[in-house]
């Protein structure tokens, strides 16, 4: 069963102003962008969505580098396109960043990465991450610690790890130039600080800004819809859901844990569109689980508030949390939240 550490989910104001202060700024870029901001601002939410399904396109995954993906919690983040970004020079980034936490460490920033601050970057790509052909490859960027044994004996160990990618981004890609790699999903799994300093980089040297991107409740109730009609052939976690009651002097959460094949039932029960899901169908599925909830607990649901969805397939919080679970769903996972990424650029 997912669960997420008490120290995840309590306000830490201290570190979230340190990410704004990296994370949120103007940039010449928002001007170029003005166009996206007109075209998804208002934009309302599809009334249906296909079932995710897995791309031809994963057959050129490497299998390592999928499973060090997936079962690892990931802080999701929205990105504007890159400029003049080359694939053809990862490892000149690999050496610039590297040198550019070397300065930060100078600098006395509390960046961590181990006593000796013996590290190095690596940035690779993660081929078959794409939706289709016209999407920008996805790339993996680490922080690992050098170790001291001879080099025969030397192991790396990861300190922090960040991905990018766009899956199905059409939208994106239709309104920006050649000079723009566009990568709106950008995940991260590490020490803030780390995140806040690659971010720093990234925005100096590509002229992109990141932004946190949270997940609300109807997003979720979409999240739980679409991962319960995912076909799996076998299920390792039960269907959960956690809502947050506001009450003083503090929260009060509810969990509520469904068999896996009583979800994917109930799912069946109100199902009607072949591949696909609408909203309709999202709104039935989360009343029925509602109304069985009050039958047996009397308690009225849609008066708190969706905060986790956790199935087979993944699980999400609404602080932007994601964990990823199964790979044959992977692209269908990262397609959504890129669609979100997409629509909070502004």
């Amino acid at each position: 069963m997912d669960s997420y550490d008490t120290s995840e989910s309590t306000p830490r104001h201290s570190a979230s102003s340190r990410l704004k202060d990296y994370f949120i700024g103007a940039t010449p870029l928002q001007k170029r962008l003005e166009s996206v901001r007109k075209l998804t601002s208002f934009i309302p939410t599809p009334p249906r969505r296909k079932i995710p399904q897995c791309s031809q396109l994963q057959e050129d995954n490497d299998p390592q580098k999928v499973a060090f993906l997936l079962h690892k919690q990931w802080t999701i983040y929205s990105l504007t396109p890159l400029y003049k970004f080359s694939y053809t020079n990862l490892k000149e980034y690999s050496r610039l960043l590297s040198a550019f936490i070397a300065a930060e460490k100078q600098k006395g920033l509390a960046v961590e990465v181990g006593e000796d601050f013996n590290i190095k970057v690596t940035f690779s790509t993660l081929l078959g991450m794409k939706g289709t052909q016209r999407d920008s490859e996805a790339f993996l960027v680490q922080i690992l610690s050098k170790s001291q044994l001879p080099s025969e004996n030397r192991e790396h160990k990861v300190l922090w790890t960040g991905w990018f990618c766009c899956i199905f981004g059409d939208s994106l890609l239709e309104t920006v130039s050649e000079d723009f790699t566009c990568v709106p999903l950008f995940l991260a799994n590490g020490a803030e600080t780390n995140t806040a300093i690659v971010g720093t980089w990234f925005q100096k040297t590509f002229d992109c800004y990141f932004s946190p991107l949270a997940i609300n409740a109807f997003n979720l109730s979409w999240m739980a819809a679409m991962w319960t009609a995912c076909r799996m052939d076998q299920y390792m976690a039960a269907t959960e859901f956690l809502w947050s009651v506001p009450c003083s002097p503090q929260s009060l959460d509810i969990s509520y844990a469904i068999h896996p094949e009583d979800a994917k039932a109930l799912w069946d029960s109100v199902h009607k569109t072949p591949g696909e899901v609408t909203q309709e169908e999202v709104d039935l599925f989360m009343d029925c689980l509602y109304s069985h909830f009050h039958r047996h607990f009397k308690i009225h649901l849609s008066a708190t508030r969706l905060v986790r969805v956790s199935t087979s397939v993944a699980s999400a919080h609404t602080d932007g949390k994601i964990k990823i679970l199964c790979h044959k769903y992977l692209i269908g996972v990262l397609a959504y939240l890129t669609e979100l990424a997409i629509f909070q650029i502004d």
